[in-house]
Order: structure tokens, then sequence, then C-alpha cells
């Protein structure tokens, strides 16, 4: 019997800790549905030469040092 209750016990820790930490039960949100990923936000190019405008740039002072293009 005092196994059971030390079990119970144990549990119901487990559990506060698991609610105070935010961390949802069975990795679902209060309302029980899977969680849906947020959209990514539209970012700039990482890569120089993804990047339109760094392009226009390079272009322009290629044009501008020898007057011809590159």
């Amino acid at each position: 019997m005092p196994y059971l209750v030390l079990l119970v016990v144990a549990v119901v820790v487990v559990v506060l800790v698991m609610r105070a930490a935010g961390a949802p039960p069975g990795g679902r949100n209060s309302g029980g549905a899977p969680r849906r990923p947020r959209p990514q936000q539209a970012t700039r190019p990482l890569a120089p030469d993804d990047d339109p405008e760094f392009l226009r740039e390079l272009e322009r002072r290629t044009r501008r040092d020898d007057g011809s293009p590159a």
C-alpha cells in the first residue's frame, strides 16, 4: 500500500512539473490537435549570387570602373 501512494504522488509531481515547464502532455496543445508549424516569413537570400540587388550593384560597379560590360 505505501508503494501505491508513493507512485500516485510521483505521477502527480511529474504532471505538475510538465505543466509548469509548458510542455503539453503527448506533444499536443490544449485543443487536442497537433500543432501546425508557423509559416516562414520571406527573408532576403543568404548567398550574394542569389541576391538580385547585389548583382545589380555589382554590374553597376563593373560598368562604372571600365566603361564596358564585363
